[in-house]
């Protein structure tokens, strides 16, 4: 009974740090139907600006990543994760009631500012319970978990604007946070002692800074998670840009997208498994092969057939490349912060700060390079594939160096 009662509590402890990190997908995802109409409500002059309202919520992540760890460290994870929704929900009000496009992406970047807190804290929190492959595991089932929202979040934004505007999924977001956040309150546990607290001071915040950064190992993990998130970053900018309107599939959209979703979360499920059998590092660097090898491949297909590629075809690329995601995610975070479990707050900070920084310049070129096909998305794809081999070797040198000594 009381092993079962263990199990019953961590079944919950994932579906909550997965419903807490989904609502950055949610506000992203939940809204691409409704770009167009949005632009046009806002008066938006050039189409390709419409793709701000996505990058300026990840712009404003990875200002608001740096300070919570830090903060959880010193006043608890619970209140950290008080003050990040808290947050968010005043620029999610922002976004509702914008009356013009500079407002919208105001509202935007408080929004990613607020929902740092729930993406850097919940890997503190879960850092706190778990490491080692057994944290792998468990980012893998939270992965998967949380992939359901992106996967279902644009057939609601759809089936939202069969009643309402863009304002509406405002409110929806709004409603779902606030019943996060109850939950949260009523449920978790705090997971950080108050005798593992560190003093919250400048000094101690430049430590964990300096220790994190020149932790060769950790660096570099850090740096491959955040050129191949831009690629992903570089997907969601121009998805409904390429899928909705260039290849129209209209409201059909939210479905294309949701399948894509589910292909990363059968990835994620796939890899809870086989974390437990193989090396976090191989894992990633297999996921990465395979990615770099199916985009040239698929590079090589277009540029032979000298015209753009059928929705079958596109999806099928997409598909194969979004599984080799989901076993890149929890593996590379988990491989970044695992030598500097003794300060996962400021560590998670400082490492998701800078991951998400370079994803989001990254992911902002892929998008500003669309040109009415799949040929920068794919290139996005090989390129960044092949810069985080690279890293990834680096990190496994430095590993075996430290280990020497």
């Amino acid at each position: 009974m009381k092993s079962q009662a263990k199990a019953i509590s961590n079944f919950e402890f994932i579906c909550l740090m997965a419903l807490l990190m989904s609502l950055v997908a949610l506000t992203i995802d939940a809204v691409l139907p409704a770009l167009s109409q949005l632009g046009t409500d806002l008066k938006v002059a050039n189409e390709n600006d419409t793709q701000l309202v996505l990058s300026s919520v990840f712009f404003g992540m990875a200002f608001g990543l740096m300070i919570y760890g830090p903060i959880s460290d010193s006043f608890g994870r619970k209140n950290s994760i008080y003050l990040g929704v808290s947050i968010f929900i005043i620029g999610d009000l922002i976004s509702l009631f914008a009356v013009d496009f500079n407002m919208m992406i105001i509202g935007r970047v408080i929004q990613g500012f607020g929902a740092a807190a729930c993406r850097v804290v919940s890997l503190a929190m879960i850092r706190d319970k778990f490491e080692g492959p057994e944290m792998g595991r468990v980012m893998s089932l939270i992965v998967m978990s949380f992939i359901i929202v992106p996967a279902l979040a644009p057939s609601v934004g759809q089936g939202i604007l069969w009643i309402g505007d863009w304002r509406a999924i405002f409110g929806f977001v709004l409603l779902f946070s606030m019943s996060s956040l109850l939950w949260f309150h009523f449920r978790q546990e705090e997971t950080l002692d108050l005798d593992k607290r560190l003093p919250f001071t400048l000094t101690a915040i430049f430590n964990g800074i300096k220790e994190t950064l020149t932790n060769k190992v950790s660096r570099n993990y850090m740096l491959a998670s955040g050129v191949i998130f831009g690629s992903f970053i570089g997907y969601l900018s121009t998805s409904q840009q390429l899928l909705q309107i260039h290849y129209k599939l209209g409201e059909q959209f939210a479905l294309y997208f949701g399948v894509l979703a589910l292909a990363l979360g059968l990835s994620s499920f796939s890899n809870s498994k086989l974390v437990m059998r193989y090396k976090m590092v191989n894992l990633c660097l297999t996921a990465l092969l395979g990615l770099l090898i199916s985009s040239s491949l698929f590079l090589i297909y277009c540029f032979v057939l000298q015209n753009e590629p059928t929705i079958f075809m596109l999806m099928m690329y997409l598909s194969i490349s979004f599984f080799f995601f989901g076993l890149l995610f929890g593996n590379l975070n988990s491989l970044a912060v695992q030598p500097l479990g003794h300060i996962a707050g400021v560590a998670n900070s400082v490492i998701s700060s800078i991951q998400t920084l370079i994803s989001v310049f990254i992911g902002g070129v892929i998008g500003y390079l669309y040109n009415e096909s799949a040929i920068p998305l794919t290139v996005g794809f090989f390129v960044c594939a092949l810069l985080s081999i690279v890293l990834i070797l680096r990190a496994k040198k430095k590993s075996k160096l430290v280990t020497a000594i």
